[in-house]
Order: C-alpha cells, then structure tokens, then sequence
C-alpha cells in the first residue's frame, strides 16, 4: 500500500471511528449522569443547577460535533468539557463552592465515581484522537494526492 493513501487504510477508519463514537457515547453519559444529580439541585443550589443543565447542553453538542464533523477540534472541546466536569467535582469535594459545602469530603458518592470514570475517559481518548487522528488538512491533501497519482 503505497503511503499516500494512509487515510484511506482501513485500520485508520476504524481508529477514527471508534475514536468517536468512544468520546460521544461518554460524552452523553457525563450528561446522563448530571442529569441524574440535578434533580436535587435545583432545591438546594440554584446555580448548581444550571451549571448541570450547561453541562448538559454542552455535552450533547459536542457528542454532536464529535459525531458529524471531521474537524479535531471537537476532541479538543470533549476534553475541555470533561476537564471542567472533573474540576467541579474536586473543588466540590476540597473548598466547597459558594452555598453548597455539604459535599465537602464526600468522595465516595456513586455518582460522583461514576462521573470521574466517564469524564477521564473522554479526556483520555479525545486527547489521543486529537494526538494521533490525521487533520482535515492533511486528510484532503492526502486525497488530492490519490486522486491526482490515479488521474496520471
């Protein structure tokens, strides 16, 4: 196989493939599972609340992008987003966040456990598809390459 059709490999379809359904299928549960807590936010810590459903939202927009676009920088914001889950569930657990300090040294919450798992999770694979998944700009230029060699 000649080296400038390495996009086209099947092996690299599957890595790119698997690669995103991974970081969705996370990326929806870190929504489900802030879903699931939410319910008693919104008596206890208002904002708390609305962070979920910001979590949430942008969750399932990501999984989108992830999904139905070839730009790596979708991987870059499922690992943002994971990150910033991740960051929230520490501060939670060490400081406290304004109004909700009952949480303080609370880590062995099932969910809470749960989150970690998924959020590093799609941090791991969004940052090693985004480290080895070629560019959109190498991809076309790859391309160009195939068709213009098979056009000669």
């Amino acid at each position: 196989m000649r080296t400038d059709q390495h996009a086209f490999d099947p092996v690299h379809l599957v890595r790119d493939v698997s690669a995103r359904a991974t970081v969705a299928v996370g990326l929806a549960g870190i929504g489900l599972i802030h879903l699931l807590d939410s319910i008693g936010k919104y008596s206890e810590t208002r904002y708390l609340f609305w962070m979920y459903v910001a979590l949430i939202v942008g969750s399932l927009a990501t999984a989108g992008g992830v999904l139905f676009s070839r730009a790596r920088i979708w991987f870059v914001a499922a690992g943002v987003l994971a990150a910033s889950a991740v960051i929230g569930f520490v501060l939670s657990r060490t400081t406290g966040l304004p109004s909700a300090s009952d949480d303080i040294g609370n880590w062995t919450e099932p969910l809470g456990l749960a989150s970690l798992f998924v959020e590093g999770a799609v941090l791991a694979v969004s940052a090693a598809a985004y480290v080895v998944l070629p560019t959109r700009a190498t991809a076309t230029r790859k391309l160009r390459a195939v068709v213009l060699a098979e056009a000669a």
